[in-house]
């Protein structure tokens, strides 16, 4: 005998109220996904937890978990769903993307009740939705203005959200019925998700991640970053093991402030593009080709070795008449130190507008720092405290930046680790950052107005003579 409307109505009510319950039946009924036993324990720990914080390493499927929990939420209760990132790129290209695919992969009767825009979702015939909104210094507010008795705030890539977003959303986030589920690889040590592991772990659920505890990722991954990074290096514990470096200043410029460069979406300020030229000689040393114009690092930066000095100069000579009329520099810094001297001259006889960059000089702050180099490095790590400007997805770029050491000379000058500094702890020459910082030696830069001074404003307190680690 066929079943009655209100059958149906009943057996759907009773489903919805068992799947309310339980996120794992909801991911393997509704989404036909099996969980990893991580991911298991994480929905489990939502269900059963206000504050849930998870720190992770790579590609062990943070994204699938956000978007199994957001649509578990929104389908089995009235609710409102906040889900912030600490770039847009982040927010709608990762996370937002993995809901919608979840979403497709739901029974057709039940995807019908769903519509997706470019930032909500809703539930048709329901008080449900969940928002989509980009976290960061400058919009404060994202997660706050929310008011529901069901509140879920979903925070990707945590470690990169700024505190001031937190405190600004304070006012939902203690609303009596609210969840906050926080995922990330904990790139510092400082921060609203640093701290959700530290001082205030008592009211967190916390969980950690490592790539060995994950199915999806290969060994592969995990032996080549051991052999790149070393199994005792900040990266490795970051991107591997899932867990907060020893020393978040360990670096000059810290890898978060790097990382947050990859995915702004800046335009490029309206003044002449620099390029730096890092010279090397045969060997493991490579020469570099950086090219920047104001706020953006323009494209990767080029890198080749092998080459004698002739070539070297062919090679930037190619890229000189390859690029736009209007898109060639006005300056291109060459470190001239050793046999960079006759690459500049060279270029600068076929009319290149090369000039000759001593790092070994002494700075314009002479009483700040040792060398200019040492200037020229700072001025850098200024270029990206601003946060306003852009760079490429480089990862041996990024490595290199994040991997230079400072520290501070009894004479209360500031030094930047060197080369052979590095080779020394085993790091492989910051070839390719060299070239960047060599660009913010650029004249004509300073000339057009798009920067004024550079003066280092972090605090420091560290001992006056050890590198800093």
């Amino acid at each position: 005998m066929p079943a009655t409307k209100q059958q149906n109505a009943n057996a759907t009510a009773d489903l919805l109220l068992k799947l309310h319950d339980d996120p794992v039946l909801f991911v393997q009924s509704v989404l036909n996904a099996e969980p990893q036993k991580w991911q298991r324990e994480a929905l489990e720990n939502v269900r059963d937890n206000a504050r849930v914080s998870c720190r992770s390493g790579h590609g062990v499927g943070k994204s699938a978990l956000l978007s199994w929990v957001v649509l578990w939420y929104l389908i089995t209760r009235p609710c409102r769903v906040i889900c912030t990132a600490n770039s847009a790129n982040q927010l709608n290209q990762v996370l937002w993307a993995e809901i919608k695919k979840w979403a497709g992969m739901m029974p057709k009767g039940l995807r019908n009740e769903l519509e997706i825009t470019s930032d909500k979702i809703t539930l048709k015939g329901i008080d449900s939705s969940a928002h989509a909104r980009v976290s960061s210094r400058d919009r404060p507010e994202a997660l706050q203005g929310f008011h529901h008795e069901r509140l879920l705030f979903i925070v990707d890539e945590a470690s990169g959200i700024d505190d001031i977003v937190f405190e600004v959303a304070q006012g939902a986030l203690s609303t009596a019925g609210s969840k906050i589920l926080m995922v990330g690889n904990p790139t510092r040590n400082s921060g609203y998700f640093y701290d959700s592991f530290h001082k205030s772990a008592h009211r967190w659920q916390n969980m950690r991640i490592s790539c060995e505890d994950a199915d999806y990722v290969s060994q592969e991954f995990i032996d080549d970053m051991a052999e790149q990074y070393g199994e005792s290096s900040a990266i490795f514990a970051i991107r591997v093991l899932g867990d907060f470096p020893e020393n978040s200043d360990s670096s000059l410029i810290p890898r978060h402030l790097i990382e947050a460069a990859i995915s702004r979406k800046v335009e490029p300020m309206n003044v002449s593009p620099v390029w730096g030229l890092d010279v090397a000689a045969y060997g493991s040393d490579r020469c570099a080709l950086a090219k920047r114009q104001g706020n953006v690092l323009t494209e990767p930066v080029k890198h080749w070795q092998g080459k004698d000095l002739m070539e070297t100069v062919g090679i930037v000579l190619n890229e000189w008449e390859a690029t736009p009329y209007m898109d060639r520099p006005s300056e291109i810094a060459v470190d001239v130190i050793g046999i960079g001297a006759g690459v500049c001259s060279r270029l600068q006889e076929l009319e290149l507008p090369a000039r000759g960059i001593n790092v070994a000089e002494s700075p314009a702050l002479g009483g700040r720092y040792q060398r200019l180099r040492d200037e020229l490095w700072f001025r850098c790590r200024e270029w990206f405290e601003q946060r306003d400007c852009k760079m490429p997805d480089h990862e041996e770029l990024v490595s290199e930046l994040a991997g230079v050491q400072f520290k501070i000379l009894s004479s209360g000058k500031f030094k930047a680790e060197s080369k052979d500094e590095m080779k020394k702890r085993g790091q492989r020459s910051p070839d390719l950052s060299d070239a960047l910082v060599l660009t913010f030696a650029s004249q004509g830069l300073k000339a057009s107005g798009s920067v004024n001074h550079f003066a280092f404003t972090g605090e420091l307190d560290y001992g006056e003579s050890s590198w800093i680690v």
